[in-house]
C-alpha cells in the first residue's frame, strides 16, 4: 500500500518523528513498510479507500508512551492509540484520520491483582484471554466479563463501552480509576490515584473534585495506560435458563418481563435477547439453504429454525450466588416466564467446581471467539458492521423499532441480526449487519442501509451508543441538543487539553480546531 500522509504533514516530517520515535522504542517496534500499513487496516471495512494509517510505534511502557506523545506535538503528527486493535466491526486497528501513526500498545501487558479487593491492574495490550490465564494459573477465584470476541483488550473494551454477559457486564461501570497520558505528554491519575501511594486508588471511583474515568471513555482527551478493573467473585452457583419464543410480536412481552426482574434486582446480569438469525449464522451458510439474493424469505428462515430447533427470539437468563439464594430466585424467574408462554425452556445448572461448557462460556467469564464464525455466512470473504440505537427499556417500543429496522433490512436485500441488550433502565437494539466483500452491489449498498437506519433512530429521539469510524460524524451530529451544545463542549475541552490537534482526530466526532475541516456529515 503506498503511503499516505497526514494533511500538513510533508515527507520530511514523518522522516524526522518516525526517527525520533525510534530513538525511543528500537527501530524493530517502528513500522513504516507496505506490508506494515496493510497490518493496521480494518479488516472488515466496507471503503477499502478510507482510514489508512502511515505506521505505527509499539511502546513498552507509559514512559515510552509519553515521550511519543511529546514527539507527536513537536512534530504535529497525528496519532491513533489503540489497546491491541480489535475492535472488530468498528474500525478495529485503523485510525479515523488517514496518514495517522498508530500507537499501537499491545507490547504493555502488566498485570496487578489486589486479590483481598477482587480488583487489577492493567496495562492496555491485557487481552481478555491473557488474564484469564493468569487468573488459572494463580488459582485466583475471580471471574471476567468477557465479549461475543474476546480477542480484544480488557481496558479497550470498558473504554468503548464494550458488553459482558455476567453482573458485570457493563465493563466500564466497573472502571476504578485510570493512569492516563495526556496530549501535551503529562501524566494525571484519575480518582484516589491523584493521591501518590493511595492505597484506595483501586476500591473508591469519584476522589474529590471532578470525577474524569468516564472523560477518557471514547474521547480523544488522553492516552489510559493503565487502569483498575473491578471483577466479580467466582460464584457458589450459577442457576438459569435459555428460553425461546416462536414468535415475532413475542419480544413486547419478554422485554416488559425481562425488564422488570432487571429494575428490581431479581436479575443482576446483562441479558441479551437476540433473534434467531444471531444464533444460526454461526452453525450453518447461507449457500447451504439459498441461492437466491435480497432478504431470506420466511419460508428459508422456518427451515432454518427447524433444523436448529430455534425460536424467532432466545434469550440466556443466569442467576449468581449462593445456592439458596439462586435456587429462590429461579422459581421467581420461572414463573415469571412460564407466564409469557414460552416456546421452550432450558433449565442451565453450573455448582463452583463443575466444569464449563465451552459454548456457554460468556456466562461463566471465559473468553470465546466462536460467535466470529458468523463472517463466514457468505462463505468469502465476510465482516460485520453494527448499529447500535439506546431505547427505553419498553416491549411496545422495542417491537415498533424492530418493525421499523426489518423492513429496513428487506428493502435493501440484507439478513436481519438483531439483539436487544438490557442494562438497568435501557435496552441497547444491537442490529449486526454481515457483509459479503466479495459482492460490489452488496457492498454499494451497506452505506446507504446505514445512514437510513440512523435517521429512522433519530426520528423516535434514539441515539447511538458506538459506531464504526465512518459514521462517528454523522452519529455525533444527532446529539443536536441547543444546536449540537455537546459536541461543541467536547471540543472546548479538546482544544484546551490538544492545542495541536495530534491525539486521535476525529474520535467519537470530535474534531480539533487543527483539523476540523476533515469532519464529515
Amino acid at each position: 500500500m503506498d503511503p499516505i500522509f497526514p494533511p500538513g504533514v510533508t515527507a520530511a516530517a514523518m522522516d524526522r518523528a518516525l526517527k525520533a520515535f525510534a530513538r525511543v522504542v528500537g527501530a524493530e517496534n517502528v513500522f513504516a513498510t507496505a506490508e506494515d500499513r496493510d497490518t493496521y487496516v480494518d479488516k472488515f471495512a466496507v471503503d477499502e479507500g478510507r482510514h489508512h494509517a502511515y505506521g505505527a510505534v509499539a511502546p513498552i511502557s507509559t514512559e515510552e508512551v509519553r515521550a511519543i506523545v511529546k514527539i507527536a506535538a513537536e512534530n504535529r503528527m497525528p496519532i491513533w492509540p489503540i489497546s491491541r486493535g480489535k475492535n472488530l466491526g468498528y474500525g478495529a486497528s485503523a485510525p479515523e484520520l488517514s496518514g495517522s501513526i498508530v500507537l499501537d500498545m499491545s507490547r504493555m501487558k502488566k498485570i496487578e491483582l489486589d486479590l483481598e479487593s477482587g480488583s487489577v491492574l492493567l496495562e492496555p495490550g491485557v487481552g481478555f484471554y491473557d488474564l484469564y490465564d493468569y487468573l488459572q494459573a494463580h488459582k485466583v477465584p475471580l471471574w471476567l466479563s468477557v465479549p461475543g470476541n474476546s480477542w480484544g483488550s480488557v481496558i479497550g473494551n470498558a473504554l468503548d463501552r464494550g458488553l459482558g454477559y455476567t453482573p458485570y457486564g457493563e465493563n466500564t461501570t466497573k472502571l476504578c480509576g485510570l493512569e492516563v497520558v495526556l496530549p501535551d505528554g503529562d501524566l494525571v491519575r484519575t480518582g484516589m490515584g491523584a493521591m501518590a501511594n493511595s492505597p484506595t486508588w483501586n476500591l473508591y471511583r469519584y476522589g474529590f473534585g471532578p470525577a474524569w474515568d468516564q472523560m477518557f471513555v471514547q474521547s480523544n482527551f488522553g492516552i489510559v495506560t493503565k487502569a483498575n478493573m473491578w471483577l466479580m467473585p467466582e460464584p457458589e452457583q450459577v442457576r438459569g435458563m435459555d428460553v425461546e419464543m416462536d414468535l415475532p410480536e413475542d419480544l413486547g412481552p419478554l422485554i416488559d418481563t425481562i425488564g422488570a426482574l432487571r429494575r428490581e434486582g431479581l436479575l443482576q446480569q446483562s441479558p441479551t435477547i437476540g433473534n434467531w438469525f444471531r444464533a444460526a449464522n454461526i452453525l450453518t451458510t447461507r449457500s447451504q439453504w439459498t441461492d437466491k439474493p435480497g432478504s431470506l424469505s420466511d419460508e428459508v428462515i422456518a427451515k432454518i429454525r427447524k433444523q436448529f430447533g430455534l425460536g424467532w427470539w432466545g434469550v440466556s437468563l443466569r442467576l449468581y450466588g449462593r445456592e439458596s439464594v439462586t435456587n429462590a430466585a429461579y422459581a421467581i424467574l420461572e414463573q415469571a416466564l412460564q407466564a409469557i408462554k414460552p416456546m421452550a425452556i432450558k433449565p442451565q445448572l453450573w455448582r463452583r467446581g463443575d466444569a464449563m461448557i465451552p459454548s456457554q462460556g460468556g456466562w461463566y467469564g471465559v473468553p470465546m471467539t466462536f460467535p466470529m464464525q458468523n463472517i463466514n455466512w457468505f462463505g468469502g470473504r465476510g465482516g460485520h458492521i453494527g448499529f447500535s440505537p439506546i431505547l427505553p427499556q419498553s416491549g411496545k417500543l422495542a417491537v415498533e423499532q424492530f418493525h421499523r429496522t426489518y423492513a429496513r433490512y428487506k428493502e435493501y436485500g440484507m439478513d436481519y441480526q438483531a439483539s436487544f441488550a438490557f442494562g438497568e433502565r435501557h435496552l441497547i437494539n444491537v442490529n449486526a449487519l454481515l457483509i459479503n466483500k466479495d459482492d460490489p452491489a452488496f457492498l454499494k449498498r451497506v452505506d446507504p442501509f446505514l445512514r437510513t437506519l440512523i435517521a429512522d433512530a433519530r426520528k423516535q429521539g434514539y441515539g447511538e451508543y458506538r459506531t464504526h469510524l465512518d459514521y462517528m460524524d454523522t452519529v455525533a451530529d444527532t446529539y443536536d441538543f441547543n444546536d449540537h451544545a455537546l459536541r461543541r463542549l467536547n471540543e472546548k475541552v479538546k482544544n484546551a487539553l490538544d492545542p495541536a490537534g495530534i491525539l486521535a482526530p476525529g474520535k467519537s466526532g470530535i474534531w480539533p480546531a487543527a483539523y476540523a475541516k476533515e469532519r464529515r456529515s
